[in-house]
C-alpha cells in the first residue's frame, strides 16, 4: 500500500517529528529574518541616508541602496551556504545548525543599531552567513532521518512551515504599522540624542530571539545515523565535504551542475523579480489612498500594514504551493513537477507584473504568484538531498541553492538598471523590467531534461 493512502506520518516516531520541528523553526526564523529585511529595507534606507535628521533622501537613492543591500544580503547568503555546507558534512548537520542560527540571530539585533549605509550592509552581509548556512543542513538533516517514503512529504511540510515565518514578519510589520499610526512610538527616543527611534529599528531587535533555539538544539539533537557512518568510514579514499571530490566524480559534477541551475532559475525569479512585486503593490496601494484623499501622515502607516497584508498573502499561496508540490512529485515524479512549477511561476509573475492595477486584484494575483514561485522551493528541498551521498550531501545540497545566490545578487541591480534606463521612458517601469527578469523561469525547463528522476529511489550512497 502507498505511504500516501497510509497516511505518511504514521511512520514517524517521537524522535523524527522532534527532529522536523527542530528543522522546521530553524528554517521558520530563517525567513522571519529575511522577509523583516524586506519589508523594511526602504524604511532603514530612508532614515540611514538621510542627509540630516528629518530630512529625506531622494527615491532614486531609496531605490538604489535598497538593492544594493539586497544584493549584499544575497552575496553573504551564498558565502555562507558554501561555507556551512562544507562543514555541515564535516562536523556534522546538528553542531553547524547550531552555529549558523546563532549567527543569524546575532547580526539581525546588530542590523538595529545601524548609524549608515555601511555598517547595515555589513551587518546584512554577516546575517546572510547564518541564513545562507542554514537550509542545507536543516534538509539533509531531515532526509537522512525520516523514513524513505514520508521523505518527500516530511521535506516538503519543512518548507512550506517557512511560510509562517514569512507571513509572521508580515504581521510584524502590520503591527507596527498600526501602532505608528497610532503615535505609540512617537515618544520614543536614543539616550542622549533625543532623536526619535525607527520603527524598522525595533523590528530588527526581534530577529534576536532565534538564539533561543540553539539551547534545544544543543541539549537534545542527535546526528543522523547516516553522517555518523559515513564519518567513520572518512578517510584518504572518501572525504567529508569536499568540493574537489564533489566535482572530480562525473556522477556528482552531473548532479551540482543540474541542481545549481535549477536553483538559479528559482532564486532569481523570486528574489529578482517576485520580492520586488511589494514595490509594485505598494505604488498601487498609495495610488489607491491618494484618490480617497488620505492625508500623507497617514498614508505612510497605512502602507506598511497593507505591505503586510499583501506579503501574509503571498505567503499563504507560498505555503499551499509548497505543501502540495510534496504530493505532486509523490504522484507524478520530480521532473514533471518541477516543469509544470517553472511554467506556472513564468505565467503567473509576468501577470501580476503587467496587468496588477486595482486594489482588489492584490487580493488574488499576490496569493497564486507565491503558490506557483515558491512551490520550486519545495522542489529543491526534496530533491537536491537525494542527489548526493552522505558525505556530501550537505556540501553538494548547498552548493545548488546557493552558488545561484551570487546571481541573484546581481538581479536587483538588473532590476535597478531596467527600471532607471532602458524602460525609463515608460509611465511604469518596474512593470516592464519584472516581465523581462521573469524570463529567468525558462532556464529551469530547458534544464529539466538533464535531471535524474529520484522518485521511490532510496537516497545514494
Amino acid at each position: 500500500m502507498s505511504a500516501a493512502r497510509t497516511r505518511w506520518y504514521h511512520e514517524l516516531t517521537r524522535y523524527h517529528w522532534f527532529v522536523l520541528a527542530i528543522a522546521a523553526l530553524g528554517w521558520l526564523f530563517d525567513c522571519l529574518d529575511q522577509q523583516l529585511f524586506t519589508l523594511s529595507r526602504r524604511s532603514a534606507m530612508t532614515e540611514l541616508l538621510a542627509p540630516s535628521p528629518g530630512a529625506k533622501p531622494g527615491i532614486a537613492d531609496i531605490n538604489a541602496y535598497s538593492a544594493y543591500a539586497t544584493s549584499i544580503f544575497l552575496i553573504g547568503w551564498a558565502t555562507g551556504g558554501l561555507a556551512f555546507g562544507v562543514l555541515g558534512d564535516r562536523i556534522g548537520r546538528a553542531r553547524t545548525m547550531l552555529w549558523t542560527i546563532l549567527i543569524y540571530s546575532l547580526f539581525t539585533g546588530l542590523s538595529a543599531l545601524s548609524v549608515g549605509f555601511w555598517d547595515f550592509a555589513f551587518y546584512r552581509f554577516l546575517t546572510g552567513l547564518g541564513v545562507g548556512g542554514e537550509f542545507a543542513v536543516g534538509v539533509a538533516l531531515v532526509a537522512e532521518v525520516m523514513p524513505t517514503a514520508a521523505r518527500p512529504f516530511a521535506l516538503a511540510l519543512l518548507q512550506a512551515l517557512s511560510g509562517i515565518g514569512n507571513g509572521g514578519a508580515a504581521l510584524i510589520t502590520m503591527g507596527f504599522g498600526d501602532l505608528e499610526q497610532r503615535g505609540m512610538f512617537a515618544d520614543w527616543t536614543w539616550p542622549g540624542s533625543g532623536e526619535q527611534i525607527q520603527v524598522w529599528r525595533l523590528m530588527y531587535v526581534i530577529g534576536i530571539t532565534p538564539a533561543l533555539l540553539a539551547v534545544v538544539i544543543r541539549r537534545r539533537l542527535k546526528e543522523p545515523e547516516k553522517w555518523q557512518a559515513a564519518a567513520a568510514e572518512a578517510g584518504a579514499s572518501r572525504r567529508l565535504g569536499s568540493y574537489s571530490e564533489l566535482f572530480s566524480d562525473p556522477r556528482w559534477r552531473h548532479h551540482a551542475t543540474v541542481g545549481l541551475l535549477l536553483a538559479l532559475s528559482g532564486v532569481v525569479g523570486l528574489w529578482a523579480v517576485g520580492f520586488f512585486s511589494s514595490d509594485l503593490t505598494q505604488s498601487v496601494f498609495r495610488k489607491t489612498f491618494e484618490a480617497q484623499g488620505m492625508p500623507e501622515t497617514e498614508i505612510s502607516g497605512n502602507l506598511k500594514f497593507w505591505a503586510g497584508v499583501t506579503m501574509v498573502m503571498f505567503h499563504t499561496g507560498a505555503s499551499l504551493g509548497m505543501f502540495g508540490f510534496g504530493y505532486l512529485t509523490y504522484y507524478v515524479g520530480r521532473r514533471p513537477a518541477f516543469a509544470l512549477a517553472f511554467v506556472s511561476s513564468l505565467v503567473s509573475t509576468v501577470c501580476v507584473f503587467l496587468f496588477l492595477d486595482t486594489f482588489s486584484e492584490i487580493f488574488w494575483m499576490v496569493p497564486l504568484m507565491g503558490f506557483c514561485q515558491l512551490s520550486l522551493f519545495s522542489g529543491y528541498a526534496i530533491y537536491f538531498p537525494e542527489l548526493f551521498p552522505t558525505h556530501l550531501r550537505s556540501t553538494g545540497t548547498s552548493f545548488c541553492y546557493n552558488v545561484g545566490r551570487f546571481v541573484a545578487a546581481g538581479g536587483p541591480l538588473m532590476l535597478g538598471y531596467l527600471t532607471s534606463s532602458v524602460f525609463a521612458g515608460q509611465a511604469e517601469p518596474l512593470r516592464y523590467a519584472g516581465v523581462t527578469l521573469s524570463s529567468v523561469f525558462l532556464i529551469g525547463l530547458v534544464v529539466l531534461p538533464f535531471a535524474p528522476e529520484t522518485r521511490g529511489r532510496p537516497l545514494p550512497e
